[in-house]
């Protein structure tokens, strides 16, 4: 039989064929998800939304003959050779965007189908080699002959010099990076001979070992210890695990058959952010890897390797933002069309789907807009300087105006439909404070009952950990039974409450725990078991039982009592201080994730967990980015950090932190 393939663009109009990343559940049967962007359907599938799409000439199908080896599928091509896209100057890159993401991406979807597959004269010949075929991960992805890595030949073996990997250039500088396959398990010896003869010092990964069920990438570095490749020891010497990337650091030494040769130290920056279908939600986490990968590379190491698992889609992504960021400085310019039609030369098919296309735009205009706001914690008392004061013309303070561009980021309200169902209306405290759809926290449904699934909260990443935090309201008093629910359900230790019960004789939260003895709500008793008071906040033991079940839990209530009715807290150690207690007792229960809330869930939520984020940032790097924290968390759950006051107490709290710990080497 033959399969058929559709780019699923065709289908994004029909709700019913909304992608996977968009919330849709996997098809089955006849049609299922093959690629990102891809479905696959039988020849004897019968879905009437196909039929309708052949009835009225919208499909053109792309068939593929099975094979024994899994293939990278193709977009199909139509080429108009006549249309030219010119390099866009930088201040044009917001309205360009604009453009061409009109009409679901199709001016995107038209530059992308424009491009040259690859090298018109290019040839395979090593690549195709008998011996050479079982070292390709996927047999249409291959590297040209004329840019391939050429490795030295082991033992007058001609083969053996082959690796799939190209030589691709940077901005300015030639063969700046390789592009390479995820390794397979035989080729993991040539791999690691290719960063030891390229004198590579960074490897930059772009895939998990696998994903959906599949094997994408072999793991060619050990878990502890060390391990030899072929005539490559490696030995792990570091690693550290954040949210959206891991740093692995390796002493590799080759063991030649004379003597061992001088022990290198390899970096290695594994994306694992990069979701199963698509591209990244937003670019924030791949600027900041990027920016990373830039600053770990020597300036007298060899080529950057970088692979996904066929070492043309993200890798070329990667590899082109790098550039056009560089071309941004230097000519106030990118020409992405051009570049990659360029760096095709070198490598077919780098740029797999016209997403990762407009990733690319998407992630220089965010560059553009926000550029670099990461500071060094020695500089922070000189930049708060700078945003507080007036500029001589009269501008408005500088801490305002970069409010100002967070305030001005579009609230994505088609992304709050489950809230705003009139079934869950009545159990939102606050109208305008919906958590999204993508990152909602979801309760089991009860049997027979509908819409019991919904609790106005959210997920929010930590600094290491994603969906860290459950940023949510405080309860009503008819919500108070999901309240604990979600609790139980999502395994909490910890809940940070952030509002007194009333403040200015208007209610803010229902009380969900007992002053005395015990309490029910529905499945859930509630039980207090002490109450102390410490300097700025109150720790309270409360043991949850699960009455059906007859199973209990150990919760600890943090109820902050440092913020005032109106504004902000007077100064941030209590802040501090509250922060370390609930690390503490993450530490002790296991990391589950922490419940946050005020009265709306927004305000003194987002600037707790803005907190928490950037001050574990500062004690592990002794860098923070309070612009870019919050930014990040006004896209899992709107309104983060409300006010310009909260914005500029996250600041403050940073230098309190540093003037506490003012031992600069302790941050290094």
């Amino acid at each position: 039989t033959l399969s058929v393939l559709f780019p699923t663009s065709i289908f994004q109009s029909v709700s019913a064929n909304r992608m996977p990343s968009q919330g849709a559940e996997k098809p089955t049967g006849c049609c299922k998800w093959l690629l990102p962007g891809f479905l696959w359907f039988s020849h004897t599938c019968r879905c009437l939304v196909i039929s309708e799409y052949f009835a009225a000439g919208l499909l053109n199908p792309v068939f593929s003959p099975p094979t024994e080896q899994q293939t990278v599928v193709l977009l199909p091509r139509s080429p108009s050779a006549s249309k030219t896209y010119f390099p866009i100057p930088v201040d044009h890159l917001e309205e360009e965007y604009r453009l061409r993401s009109a009409d679901d991406g199709k001016l995107f979807r038209e530059e992308y189908n424009s491009l040259p597959g690859g090298n018109a004269h290019g040839t395979y010949e090593e690549a195709n080699k008998d011996e050479n075929k079982e070292k390709n991960r996927y047999p249409n992805i291959l590297p040209y002959d004329h840019s391939r890595v050429v490795l030295t030949q082991l033992d007058g073996n001609p083969c053996s010099d082959y690796v799939n990997a190209s030589y691709i250039d940077g901005y300015t500088e030639k063969n700046k990076f390789i592009a390479a396959q995820g390794p397979k398990e035989d080729t993991v010896a040539d791999f690691w001979r290719m960063i030891w003869e390229q004198k590579v010092s960074t490897v930059v990964m772009l895939t998990n070992l696998k994903e959906r069920k599949e094997d994408k990438c072999y793991q060619y570095w050990p878990d502890q210890g060390c391990w030899t490749y072929g005539n490559v020891r490696v030995a792990v010497e570091d690693f550290t695990v954040l949210v959206d990337y891991t740093i692995r650091k390796f002493c590799v030494q080759y063991q030649a058959s004379d003597a061992a040769k001088t022990p290198r130290l390899i970096t290695q920056l594994h994306f694992t952010s990069w979701p199963d279908f698509g591209v990244p939600f937003s670019p924030i986490g791949m600027l900041k890897f990027l920016k990373k990968v830039k600053a770990v590379n020597p300036t007298f190491a060899g080529p950057i390797v970088v692979h996904c698992s066929a070492g043309v889609g993200r890798t070329g992504t990667f590899i082109v933002i790098d550039a056009m960021i560089d071309m941004m400085h230097a000519e106030q310019k990118v020409d992405v069309f051009g570049f990659v039609s360029k760096i095709r030369e070198q490598r077919s098919q780098l740029i797999q789907t016209d997403m990762q296309y407009s990733f690319i735009y998407q992630a220089l205009l965010e560059y553009y807009l926000y550029g670099d706001t990461e500071l060094d914690v020695s500089s922070l008392e000189g930049h708060l300087h700078k945003l507080h004061n007036t500029f001589a013309n009269g501008d408005r303070v500088g801490l305002e105006e970069e409010f100002k561009k967070l305030t001005n980021m579009r609230i994505m309200k088609e992304n709050m439909r489950t809230g705003n169902l009139p079934a869950n209306m009545k159990k939102n405290r606050v109208l305008q404070i919906i958590p999204y759809d993508f990152n909602r926290v979801i309760l089991s449904m009860r049997r027979g009952q509908e819409f019991t699934d919904y609790i106005n909260a959210s997920f929010i990443d930590g600094y290491r950990q994603k969906d860290y935090f459950i940023a949510t309201q405080g309860p009503l008093p008819h919500t108070v039974e999901d309240f604990w629910r979600m609790v139980w359900e999502w395994k909490c230790h910890s809940i940070v409450m952030l509002t007194e019960l009333q403040e200015r004789e208007q209610d803010k939260c229902c009380q969900y725990w007992p002053t005395e003895d015990s309490v029910t709500y529905g499945d859930y008793t509630v039980e207090l078991k002490g109450d102390t008071l410490c300097e700025t906040f109150s720790l309270r033991d409360l043991v949850l039982t699960f009455v059906p079940e007859k199973q209990t839990r150990v919760i600890r209530h943090f109820h902050f009592h440092g913020w005032p009715e109106i504004g902000i807290p007077a100064e941030g150690k209590g802040m501090i201080d509250i922060i370390a207690s609930v690390q503490r007792q993450q530490q002790q229960s296991g990391n589950h994730p922490i419940v946050v809330h005020c009265s709306a869930g927004a305000g003194r939520t987002g600037t707790f967990i803005a907190l928490s984020n950037i001050l574990e940032r500062v004690k592990a790097e002794g860098l923070l980015d309070v612009f870019q924290t919050v930014k990040s968390l006004r896209m899992q759950r709107p309104h983060m950090v409300q006010t310009v006051e909260q914005y500029d107490f996250c600041y403050r709290v940073v230098q309190d932190f540093v003037d506490i710990f003012s031992d600069y080497a302790n941050f290094k």
